[in-house]
């Protein structure tokens, strides 16, 4: 089994010493990750805010979560991306969608391709940001971009490059990480015309589903990968009554999506932390001997610290 990575975010944070004392608490309290979201309605801009991190801390690691592939070209990202590694001394992972919050690309008049495109585009923009992570010059030539001769500038400190993340709910993007990243994101898919995900996508059998297609892909690459999930659906809650608290998040579920998930498949779904401190810990212990996932995106700093004070590196 791969050692427990935890990742955690700051929180609505909205200037430098919030951002810094984040990041600070989340070094000292094992999280192996400091994250920070891509959205154009945050407060903060995330490599700024992912490089100002890097320059408060020592120890931990620092990814975006995840960017919007569609919001930069990925020749440009590589620059800023490896600038960030340079200045923290080779800390940062690189986290990569394909984009999925259609409100967000129609404020900024940014067309919004069917997925396929989307996944397509994402997967041009991996082989460009291998080529300018790499220290020579390259050129290429796909459907969505064209890059000549190009050498990026700088060149990051992790060699061959940074860690790469990959996160999606659909088989194709799975596919696509488990032959190109290092870190698999298993992820809910999207309700039809809809930004909210599908509960039905974050079962026990969902995930097992979508492991499958990740196996089937990776080929020899598979017991090199790292399994990532994140809490989606219900929030994190700390409780001592977790079938009652469950029980009105399902009820909540249901008014939101009119999808009705049965308590014990909310309860076993790897998305989800509901329980005590104790219980959340045994949970994530049991996630990772039945499905290999070891690495969890767990909120906010503060919300789980106790569990990662427990489990982190073990």
């Amino acid at each position: 089994m791969r050692p427990f990575r935890f990742l955690a975010e700051p929180g609505e944070v909205r200037d430098g010493p919030a951002l810094a004392a984040a990041a600070r608490r989340a070094e000292a309290a094992g999280f192996s990750v400091l994250v920070y979201p891509d959205h154009l309605v945050l407060p903060l801009g995330v490599v700024p805010a992912l490089a100002f991190a890097a320059g408060a801390t020592d120890r931990i690691r620092l990814a975006p979560f995840v960017l919007n592939n569609d919001l930069r070209h990925p020749a440009v990202l590589a620059q800023d991306l490896a600038t960030v590694d340079v200045l923290s001394g080779g800390r940062l992972e690189v986290a990569l969608g394909a984009g999925w919050n259609e409100p967000e690309y129609r404020a900024i008049g940014l067309p919004f391709a069917p997925v396929g495109v989307r996944v397509s585009r994402l997967a041009e923009a991996i082989a460009v940001l291998k080529g300018c992570f790499g220290g020579r010059r390259f050129s290429f030539a796909g459907e969505h971009y064209v890059v000549v001769d190009h050498e990026g500038l700088p060149v990051p400190v992790q060699r061959p490059a940074p860690p790469l993340f990959v996160g999606g709910g659909g088989r194709r993007i799975l596919e696509l990480a488990a032959r190109e990243a290092d870190i698999v994101g298993l992820a809910p898919r999207m309700l039809p015309g809809s930004s909210r995900a599908d509960p039905r996508t974050i079962t026990a059998a969902a995930t097992e589903e979508k492991i499958a297609w990740v196996r089937e892909a990776a080929g020899d690459r598979y017991l090199g990968l790292e399994l990532n999930v994140y809490p989606t659906v219900a929030p994190i809650i700390v409780t001592d009554h977790a079938r009652h608290e469950a029980a009105t998040v399902v009820d909540g579920i249901r008014a939101r999506t009119g999808v009705d998930l049965p308590v014990d498949q909310l309860l076993a779904s790897p998305h989800v932390f509901i329980g005590s401190i104790a219980g959340i810990a045994a949970k994530l212990v049991e996630v990772r001997e039945r499905f290999g996932i070891s690495s969890f995106m767990v909120g906010e700093v503060d919300e789980l610290a106790p569990v990662v004070e427990r489990l982190a590196g073990t």
